[in-house]
This record gives structure tokens, C-alpha cells and sequence, in this order.
């Protein structure tokens, strides 16, 4: 409860401070691995090739029992009428499968306001036969998310519903600041952008449960505990609980048509229950992505 007062602190303090943003950071994020915070919604037919490198693979504030760099590749089109579709495919590295995981979706971003902007799209998350990462336990995501700009601040509320093996539900709330350098760093053509934020995951967590039941012959070499007796953990996973307070330092270059970023996100799981033993923690993360117009 320490973090969370902080939390509101910050997010009341910073919203009776201002109101708007430069730009926009609105993308098709997946809200377990660490996506482009720099981006801008483009208002025409484009395409985005990108490249991802992960120091661990996290879900939903959560990590498995041993730690998962990857490397991952993203195509998303973009309509003129705000319509996206996409597909993403992730190895993990130290491995010999070729391709541990493919996502695939589509969805609608819609900018009503000047400060208000926000998507809505369906994921579908297919692995290999090994499924080695915590999100294996669910393959399908319904996801909502809005953003209000407060002139120097944006508050982010997404509202995620997973379903498959496990159903859950989570409401991520974040509160960021966007800036930029005002001079170019090597022509006329770029620039340098941050875009640091303090976040906070409620939801339920049926999906730790789940992926424990499903690696009983790894509890040993993992790590993996139980509670009681049983495998069941004797806590009830599908209550609302805050479950993660996360801090992340983004730095992007920028030109007209591709970025660079490398973020740098602290990790604070709280309320762990289950089957897993979630650690504080730091993640590293690198993206390059290229719109084609």
C-alpha cells in the first residue's frame, strides 16, 4: 500500500499541474514486453518493420522462475482511417527453437479530441510445444486503451481481458511525461525523445496458477514453489489486486522514418501469490522500428 499512496500521489499532483504533449505516444503495444513509447499516431497508409531485444520477458508485472532474454521481430499496417493489423514473432535466447512464440491481431486507433486519444484491438498469442514463458498460460487478449494529455503530463489507463487456459483481467494505469531536444543532433532531420513514467497494474492472477500446474516436472530445476498439499496455491488468484509498480527511463532517436530506442524499467511485484517467486527487478530493452509511407 507504501507504493500505491505514491502512486496517486504523483498521478494527483501531476494532473493538476497541466494540460498537452507535443506529440502523441499512442502504439499497438503489448503490454508485456516492452514496445516503442516514442511513436506518433500516423494519420495515413504506412507500414512498420521492427526489431526488439528483451532482457527478460515480463507479463503483466510478472516474470516466470527463470530469467528470459529474447529477441523479436513486428509488422504493423496502418490505414488511413486508423485501422492496424499486426504479427510479431519472439525467440528466446540460449535456445535452439527456431521461433518460441507468434502474435497476431488488428484493431482501431481514434484520436476524438486534441488531448484525448486511444485503441482497441484483439491479440492472439500462439507458442511452441515447450511454452517456457509465464504468458503461455492464456492466448488471447482483448484490449482498450485511452489517454488524456495534461499538457506536460499524460495519464494511460488500458484495460486488458485474456482468455484460453486461464481468464484474467487487468487495468494498467501510467503516468508519463513526453519531451524532446529542441536542437538536431546531426542535421536538420532529427531529434532526441524521452518519454519516462511511473505505472501500476491491478488484476487478477489465474494465469500463475496455471502455468504452475502445467510444469510440475520442473518444479525442482525452476525453482517453481506450492503452497499446502496440493498444486493449488490456497489463495485466490482470481481476486483484483495490485500486482505490479513498475519505473521506466525511454531515450529514442529519432529521424523521419525510423527510431532507435533503449529503455531502462525497474520492476516492484507486489501481492505475489501462486506458484512463482517474482523478484524486484531491472529490465533492459532496445527496439529499432521503419515506417514506410
Amino acid at each position: 500500500m507504501k507504493y500505491l499512496r505514491i502512486l496517486l500521489l504523483i498521478m494527483i499532483c501531476n494532473a493538476a499541474s497541466g494540460a498537452g504533449l507535443i506529440r502523441n505516444a499512442t502504439a499497438c503495444n503489448k503490454a508485456y514486453y516492452t514496445a516503442k513509447d516514442t511513436d506518433t499516431i500516423i494519420r495515413k497508409r504506412s507500414l512498420s518493420v521492427g526489431i526488439n531485444y528483451g532482457s527478460d520477458a515480463m507479463f503483466f508485472g510478472r516474470v516466470g522462475p527463470i530469467t528470459y532474454p529474447y529477441f523479436s521481430t513486428d509488422v504493423v499496417y496502418n490505414t488511413k482511417g486508423g485501422f492496424f493489423i499486426y504479427g510479431s514473432a519472439l525467440r528466446l535466447i540460449g535456445y535452439r527453437t527456431s521461433v518460441d512464440e507468434i502474435d497476431f491481431g488488428g484493431g482501431y486507433l481514434y484520436h476524438p479530441a486534441k488531448k484525448f486519444s486511444g485503441s482497441i484491438s484483439y491479440n492472439r498469442f500462439i507458442f511452441n510445444k515447450e511454452e517456457r514463458i509465464i504468458e503461455s498460460a492464456t492466448s488471447n487478449d482483448v484490449n482498450w486503451k485511452n489517454s488524456y494529455n495534461w499538457k506536460p503530463f499524460k495519464s494511460t489507463v488500458i484495460l486488458d481481458y485474456l482468455f484460453g487456459k486461464s481468464s484474467d483481467f487487468f487495468m494498467t494505469i501510467t503516468q508519463s511525461k513526453y519531451f524532446e531536444t529542441k536542437g538536431n543532433i546531426f542535421d536538420d532531420k532529427d531529434y532526441l525523445s524521452f518519454n519516462p513514467s511511473i505505472s501500476a497494474i491491478v488484476g487478477t492472477q489465474n494465469f500463475v496458477e496455471r502455468y504452475s500446474a502445467e510444469h510440475q516436472e520442473r518444479l525442482n530445476v525452476d525453482d517453481i514453489y506450492k503452497f499446502g498439499s496440493g498444486a493449488s496455491s490456497g489463495f485466490d488468484n482470481g481476486r483484483l489486486n495490485v500486482l505490479n509498480y513498475s519505473f521506466k527511463i525511454p531515450i529514442a532517436y529519432n529521424r523521419p522514418h525510423y527510431t532507435f530506442e533503449v529503455s531502462y524499467k525497474y520492476s516492484i511485484p507486489v501481492n505475489v501469490e501462486g506458484a512463482l517467486q517474482n523478484r524486484h527487478e531491472s529490465f533492459i530493452n532496445a527496439s529499432f522500428f521503419y515506417v514506410f509511407y
